[in-house]
């Protein structure tokens, strides 16, 4: 479809050479010869191009009506009557561009086409921003089962609010979706989500990362750089993995939760930020609140709004309905030919015990899915993880090695999970299933100061 120009010009020539030179550029014109007139044809313009100076109401005043009733339309100014003040005065009220008169006919057109490309772009933008968000509404998060249903009803009431959430959960529950659909249904929703994986970040650098850094506050800041949390400034930080913050950061994280303040690395200054906190684990925190590895005043600032997603084994009713979600999705994404899933491959999906969750599910049928040669997904079709997981010896579980006490025993076996790791403490919690600051301290406890002396090295 052509653009729509409207333009606004009292003087009957000026208003006509106009129009000509827009025609003549295929594009759908409407004129005005004044404001009152423009505003009956202003509900339908792509761009308005208006004098300030008119009859009856001025240029000024008409910007001001259009914006009320629609702020989308881009409005250019002309005007010869007013210095360059007059134009940014028109700006401030909403005008997109301004033409001081005389102008050549292409500048004018240039002015309009970049009018055009902008409101071009915000619409692109705004489809964007509404897509992503339909993404997080509930009807697009699959869960009918009460469990779910008992979430979603506690994300709407707190949505809204400014209260810290604390997601808890095991891995592969769907707390990252969750926590996007809280900042989705918040005021803040146009505003940024910033993701911290505290997991993902080396402990010497999760300060920096967090709080940013000023130039030369250390050997390579070459450049001062923001950190995540002034990054998520107005809107919403989602601090993923919180229990694996170690101690030196926990008292940092509790001034902002507190304060909603920080300093970067290397300044005095203090920044002051208005951000919205939502944390989620898989560690079980009052353990490691009784280890002292997790502050307790920062548990209890996290924990204003404590959310609960269960796992996928205790709400398998929502499985028939995530599988048919994923087949639809997964099998449009990869080109596959499949169109549907059989009854009976569902009731094998439903059989099996998901220690990987969701996250699990949706790729066990992307393996199906690519795997399958006709259109339906039978259970054959089904390719199920039934790789050994370890598991703790159910022989005799009340009974240790015979003179080995408890806490040999549980040395012993962090030493070999050292000395496989190669001594890396990161690598070792892992194997052992714990967090970092869970072995930290387990390792205080031994009166083992390195990983290098804990590996016997």
């Amino acid at each position: 479809m052509k653009s729509r120009i409207l333009v606004v010009e009292d003087e009957d020539k000026l208003r006509r050479v106009l129009e000509l030179q827009l025609r003549s550029s295929d594009f759908e014109v409407d004129q005005a010869a004044s404001a009152e007139e423009a505003l009956k044809l202003s509900d339908r313009a792509d761009v308005v191009l208006t004098d300030l100076r008119l009859p009856g109401m001025d240029g000024l005043e008409l910007i001001h009506v259009i914006r009320r009733q629609n702020t989308r339309t881009p409005i250019i100014v002309m005007t010869a009557f007013g210095t360059v003040e007059t134009a940014v005065e028109a700006m401030k009220s909403g005008a997109a561009d301004f033409l001081l008169k005389p102008f050549s006919l292409d500048h004018m057109m240039t002015v309009i086409r970049k009018a055009l490309d902008l409101r071009a772009l915000e619409d692109e933008n705004r489809k964007l921003r509404e897509e992503l968000g339909h993404r997080y509404e509930f009807d697009n998060i699959i869960g009918r089962s009460p469990a779910m249903q008992e979430v979603f009803g506690t994300i709407e009431r707190v949505g809204p609010t400014r209260a810290t959430v604390l997601l808890a959960g095991e891995s592969g529950v769907g707390k990252d979706l969750i926590a996007r659909a809280i900042h989705f249904h918040s005021p803040r929703r146009d505003r940024p989500f910033v993701k911290i994986n505290c997991t993902a970040l080396p402990e010497n650098l999760m300060e920096s990362e967090l709080f940013g850094y000023e130039k030369g506050a250390f050997t390579g800041a070459n450049t001062t750089k923001p950190g995540r949390f002034e990054q998520a400034d107005t809107g919403t930080a989602f601090l993923d993995e919180i229990g694996d913050v170690p101690a030196s950061i926990q008292v940092k994280l509790l001034r902002v939760l507190q304060e909603r303040e920080f300093e970067r690395l290397g300044s005095n200054k203090t920044r002051h930020i208005d951000v919205r906190i939502v944390a989620a684990t898989n560690q079980d925190l009052r353990a490691a609140l009784e280890q002292g590895t997790f502050r307790e005043d920062l548990y209890y600032r996290l924990n204003v709004v404590p959310l609960n997603i269960p796992p996928l084994r205790e709400r398998k009713e929502d499985i028939p309905f995530l599988a048919e979600h994923f087949v639809h999705r997964l099998a449009a994404a990869s080109g596959s030919p499949v169109e549907s899933i059989s009854d009976e491959a569902i009731q094998r999906l439903l059989g099996y015990h998901w220690p990987g969750n969701v996250r699990e599910l949706e790729n066990v049928l992307e393996r199906s899915i690519v795997l399958c040669p006709g259109k339906r997904l039978e259970a054959a079709d089904i390719r199920l993880d039934t790789a050994p997981r370890a598991r703790q010896q159910s022989a005799d579980p009340g009974f240790l090695p015979e003179g080995v006490s408890l806490d040999e025993y549980e040395q012993s076996i962090i030493r070999e999970a050292l000395r496989r790791a190669a001594g890396n403490k990161s690598q070792a919690a892992r194997l052992l299933g714990l967090t970092r600051n869970a072995l930290r301290y387990r390792l205080s406890q031994m009166g083992l100061e390195s990983s290098k002396d804990a590996a016997g090295e």
